[in-house]
């Protein structure tokens, strides 16, 4: 497949579907089996939550979803396009043009502002909204001009939202994103990012620990000894505010 093949996505198939995902890490005394045969399919536009506790697998497949890893076996395909048989080459393309990542810690540049940290993807992004318009989406428009230092924690994880949106990417991988923040900024958070898949149809995964997140999402994953534990597809999605902490 060659870069240009990830410009016709045929966006009728989910965003992604897999079948047999494994992934194993070392050999011998030291090898681990991270994934052990995940079957998974999830409609575009979806927020999906993955629980389970530590090593069961979860950012393994966040990993892999997100282009930063690879599986050992198995099929993957991100809409039609086979994610499991690009080079590296493609998979930066991939994660260049259609990929978001928010993590715990915020990984903002301590000299720069808010604007200027959102203002390092969009200047290299191939159709961005602006910087600003990012920051007002995150609720940050009179914040702009503050440098990390001056903003709270929660805060801060607003501007790693709005610089990971700001290059429009089609999926947005979060990794316990609220596993630093008390429990009414965490919930602030949550409300953000069910914004940004409401207001940009954007497919949105959420690793937690969290259980009572579970509720705002339209689809759960629990892990458990790196398979798929049990499945849930919820019939009413509560807002982040409603949500038990």
């Amino acid at each position: 497949m060659n870069n240009t093949g990830l410009q016709g996505l045929d966006l009728s198939r989910p965003a992604f579907a897999m079948q047999g995902l494994t992934k194993v890490f070392g050999s011998g005394p030291s090898r681990v089996e991270a994934l052990r045969g995940v079957d998974l399919t999830v409609p575009a536009a979806e927020l999906v939550v993955l629980l389970g506790p530590s090593g069961s697998g979860k950012s393994t497949l966040l990993n892999i979803l997100g282009g930063l890893d690879s599986a050992t076996s198995g099929s993957l395909f991100y809409f039609n396009q086979d994610l499991g048989g690009m080079d590296e080459s493609e998979l930066t393309q991939y994660r260049r043009q259609h990929i978001g990542f928010v993590f715990q810690f915020y990984n903002l540049m301590p000299s720069l502002t808010a604007l200027e940290n959102v203002q390092l993807v969009t200047e290299i992004a191939e159709n961005p909204m602006d910087a600003a318009e990012a920051l007002a989406m995150v609720g940050l428009e009179n914040r702009q001009d503050h440098f990390p230092a001056q903003l709270s924690g929660g805060e801060q994880q607003r501007v790693a939202i709005a610089r990971a949106i700001a290059k429009r990417p089609r999926v947005l991988f979060c990794d316990e994103p609220t596993g630093a923040l008390d429990s009414k900024t965490g919930r602030t958070v949550l409300n953000v990012l069910q914004e940004v898949n409401r207001e940009l149809g954007t497919t949105i995964f959420i690793v937690t620990h969290a259980a009572s997140t579970a509720a705002m999402a339209h689809r759960v994953i629990h892990f458990a000894d790196g398979r798929i534990s049990k499945e849930v597809e919820n019939q009413h999605v509560l807002s982040a505010a409603e949500i038990d902490w």
